[in-house]
């Protein structure tokens, strides 16, 4: 008898999307699922209310708000110490909270899995609530499409280092990506653990793409799988903050280039990359407190 997936979700005042989340769950899959809550100071009543509710599903509070990644990884070490019961150590489902499962996507994903051995995560085809394709497998960003994207991609949409950087030609066939969204990711429990999770430094944004990209490193692929549909009301939780998570954006552009710019020799390139990025982030909050979209 197969031992229930665990499924890790981060909360902040997820509101009604944490109970359209909750009821996608059982028909995107036949399969027994507990859902750890990993709680980053909700002040909505939503999380707890979930908990009560539903039998399967558990609240962690991680402390404080300490980012996605750091969460995930605290829900990921308490799922592995058996502080829920068992569960299937082959896979683990991490989603938004904002995200609804399509009919079958779960199981979908897991059947994608097993067509692919080297897999370390599967991601799903994401359509956002206007009915477009998120471009959700993309390549790994190279250091010019990387900082090209950071500074021109808000002001600038259409730019070719942003066109570069979201590598969306193909989002309908089942393909290796260099990484794959967070917002919706099927991984295996063995690579994940063995590259040490989602790395911690990451306040908030591409800590997924360091996670496919360090899987690649790793040997292992990211794999998108079309035929498993989601959708995802994105950004709910940080949309309001723009002062807090424009820097974070742009600090986490610095980190990623960073760390794969290291040494004496890349010092230079570092220090103007994080002047650049700090004088870009500062120009995005002022615009963003005068309620413009672009500046």
């Amino acid at each position: 008898m197969n031992h229930p997936l665990a499924v890790i979700t981060v909360t902040y005042s997820p509101g009604e999307y944490l109970e359209r989340f909750l009821d996608s769950l059982s028909r995107a899959t036949i399969r027994d699922v507990i859902v750890v809550m990993a709680d980053n100071g909700s002040v909505d009543g939503a999380p707890e209310k979930a908990a009560q509710q539903h039998d399967n599903v558990f609240l962690l509070p991680t402390g404080g708000n300490l980012g996605y990644g750091t969460a995930i990884n605290i829900a990921a070490r308490a799922l592995r110490r058996g502080d829920y019961g068992d569960i299937d150590t082959e896979h683990l489902l991490i989603s938004n909270p904002d995200v609804v499962f399509g009919p079958g996507s779960i199981d979908e994903l897991l059947d994608c899995s097993s067509r692919h051995d080297s897999a370390a995560c599967v991601g799903p085809l994401i359509v956002e609530p206007d009915g477009s394709i998120y471009p959700s497998a993309r390549a790994v960003p190279t250091l010019r499409n990387g900082i090209g994207h950071a500074l021109f991609g808000s002001i600038w949409p259409s730019n070719p280092w942003t066109a570069a950087y979201k590598d969306d030609a193909d989002m309908a066939t089942e393909r290796k990506a260099g990484w794959l969204s967070g917002s919706c990711l099927l991984v295996r429990w063995d690579p994940f653990l063995s590259i040490g999770g989602f790395d911690e430094r990451y306040f908030m944004y591409l800590e997924d793409v360091d996670l496919g990209d360090r899987f690649g490193r790793a040997g292992w692929d990211n794999i998108l799988c079309p035929t498993a549909t989601i959708t995802h009301a994105k950004g709910h939780s940080t949309e309001s903050v723009p002062e807090a998570m424009l820097p974070a954006h742009h600090d986490s552009a610095f980190r990623f280039q960073a760390d794969r710019h290291a040494g004496a020799f890349y010092a230079p390139l570092r220090a103007a990359l994080w002047l650049g990025l700090k004088t870009r982030a500062a120009l995005a909050v002022a615009c963003a407190k005068k309620g413009k979209s672009h500046c």
